[in-house]
């Protein structure tokens, strides 16, 4: 996936110097037409729209809300110039190149990126109105052929952007999805945890009044160990308590522990799967991790190895690696001489960009303040890494 990523950044670069070459030797070629005609002085404003066209190409993904409506009125006005000028003196101007070029590309860009979609679409039925304008200075009165080609290609470039709107929002509302998903199962957890740790206060408490008649010197011990199991359960829900719950009916699981990583790792190798390295680095145990860090370890884990099976089944062997770092506890998944998560998994999900498995991780991760990372090595792995802050 590092590698396609790469490529598919590496086009894109490309593809937008391209463009800008393009546009550059439009810009060239208007000024050389303006160079060559007798009727310089009327051609001036041509001039001026093409270049703020080719300002507005460049400025298109940042400044788009502001330069697009500035080169719309110069290009507005021109054409009122040249309409006028013509109405008088029988003068026929002409649309710079680049001018016609940035009213047929700046549709595409303001339909796809801006928002809301009402002053999207305002700003590309203007950029219609104009493109109009601008056939004008080509047609003699009454001719409507040249008039009709530019709304064709407008047309098409309405079209474009609009469809890679619909993939966009599409795309956005999926991942939207699948992190409210992720949320509602880290608010499951969150119920158990503190469910947990309620009930071990509770025993706790129940046990000290038991002996406080009979061993009063054991009571002050039993208050301590409450006092800790109620700091425990506030830890664990300052780490969850951004995460909003609806009802949901949905059955419990129990948080998990180093065994059912274990287990996880000798299913995926039992079932098929290649063969696992699992190394625990010293002082990793049950006992030193929370449980909802343990949880989330283990979704980690059962995503990537997941990965591995859908995405690249041809992996020659798989590294696991569990050890505690300076920002609190990291596990590292690495598959190696299979392919990387770009190739495979359902279609459908390809036209949207990519899959949502990583997705729900990340959410899930960084409800926990910690970081998830993943993509190629040098090396020529592909590595999931989460880390999570934990108080060892």
């Amino acid at each position: 996936m590092g590698d396609i990523h790469r490529f598919v950044v590496i086009i894109r670069r490309l593809s937008e110097l391209a463009l800008i070459g393009c546009f550059l030797f439009a810009l060239l070629f208007d000024v050389i037409v303006l160079l060559n005609l007798q009727a310089v002085v009327a051609e001036v404003p041509v001039t001026v729209s093409s270049v703020l066209g080719f300002v507005a190409v460049l400025l298109r993904r940042r400044w788009l809300r502001v330069a697009m409506p500035v080169f719309l009125v110069v290009s507005f006005l021109t054409s009122a110039f040249h309409v006028t000028l013509s109405e008088l003196s029988n003068f026929y101007g002409h649309p710079g190149a680049t001018e016609v070029g940035a009213l047929l590309l700046l549709p595409i860009t303001a339909l796809r990126t801006v928002k809301p979609f009402l002053l999207a679409a305002g700003l590309a039925i203007a950029d219609m109105v104009v493109l109009e304008l601008t056939a004008a200075r080509y047609s003699s009165p009454g001719e409507i052929t040249i008039g009709f080609m530019f709304f064709v290609l407008w047309s098409t470039a309405a079209a474009i952007g609009g469809y890679l709107r619909y993939q966009q929002e599409r795309r956005e509302e999926a991942v939207k999805a699948v992190r409210r998903a992720e949320r509602l199962d880290i608010a499951r957890e969150l119920h158990d945890l503190v469910a947990h740790h309620i009930t071990g206060i509770v025993v706790q408490a129940q046990a000290a009044r038991t002996i406080a008649e009979q061993k009063p010197e054991a009571v002050p011990p039993a208050l301590d160990a409450i006092a800790a199991a109620g700091t425990e359960a506030l830890t664990s829900m300052r780490r969850l308590v951004s995460v909003l719950r609806a009802d949901d009916d949905a059955a419990r699981t129990p948080g998990a522990a180093l065994s059912d990583l274990r287990a996880l790792v000798d299913n995926f190798t039992a079932n098929g799967g290649p063969q696992v390295a699992f190394e625990i680095g010293q002082g990793v145990s049950s006992a030193n991790l929370p449980p909802e860090v343990l949880t989330t370890l283990h979704r980690v884990l059962q995503e990537s190895l997941t990965n591995i099976r859908k995405h690249a089944p041809g992996s020659a062997w798989v590294e696991v690696d569990l050890s505690l770092v300076p920002e609190g506890v990291r596990l590292r998944v690495r598959n190696y001489g299979g392919g990387s998560f770009g190739g495979g998994g359902d279609s459908r999900l390809r036209r949207l960009g990519g899959g949502f498995g990583l997705v729900g991780m990340a959410e899930r991760v960084e409800a926990l303040g910690g970081t998830l990372t993943y993509g190629q090595t040098v090396d020529g792995a592909w590595e999931v890494c989460a880390v999570l802050k934990c108080d060892t």
